[in-house]
């Protein structure tokens, strides 16, 4: 039972050859959360 389930979930983030690969959700999390980060740090150089 436990084998079926880990077969049917998806790495997140997956190396191969080297080279680093994601899913599109993880992607988008990624970058919406870099978006934020620039928006804050914008905001806050702004006031200063």
């Amino acid at each position: 039972m436990e084998r079926q389930q880990n077969q049917n979930q998806v790495k997140k983030i997956m190396f191969k050859d080297g080279k680093m690969y994601f899913t599109k959700e993880t992607e988008r999390r990624i970058f919406f959360f870099m978006t934020l980060i620039v928006l804050a740090s914008g905001a806050v150089i702004k006031l200063f």
